[in-house]
């Protein structure tokens, strides 16, 4: 896999989230680019695929109506708990609480007593919609960058 990450711009757009979003939660330190911080006027950040999975997790959580503040500790328990291995569990949502399901099927109430279930987010679907935001809007990489998927039509 290339280690060359995505620049700032890119990552908005594959997020789907604005770059003044991104700037701030890197400067809060929800998710810092891995690959490169900026240092300055005119350096720029580079985010990896996982700083892709997990800030579509984060606006995915956003979405479903969790508080920024509620995404900060239900990460820092993902982070902490799961590892590299963010996609392989599924967030039950409720709009007041968030509930972890981990791989082994064992339920964590990550922010408080959870009660009836509204949404469930498979965070698997999640790799799967970045991978596909990549082919769409950056056909050019997008081989180079995930070369378990199929090039695009017309490459060769």
């Amino acid at each position: 896999m290339s280690q060359q990450g995505f620049s700032g711009k890119r990552t908005a757009e594959i997020v789907d989230i604005t770059y003044r979003q991104l700037d701030y939660w890197a400067r809060t330190d929800l998710v810092r680019p891995s690959m490169a911080e900026a240092a300055g006027s005119g350096s720029r950040r580079l985010y990896s695929y996982r700083d892709l999975l997990e800030l579509k997790v984060i606006k995915a959580l956003l979405d479903a109506g969790i508080r920024l503040e509620q995404v900060r500790k239900v990460f820092a328990y993902m982070r902490n708990s799961l590892g590299e291995d963010v996609a392989s569990a599924n967030l039950v949502i409720d709009g007041s609480s968030s509930v972890l399901v981990n791989t082994g099927e064992e339920l964590i109430d990550l922010l408080q007593n959870g009660q009836g279930v509204l949404n469930v987010l498979p965070l698997g679907a999640v790799k799967e919609e970045v991978d596909n935001r990549i082919v769409t809007l950056f056909p050019e990489i997008a081989a180079e960058i995930l070369p378990q998927m199929p090039a695009a039509a017309g490459d060769a």
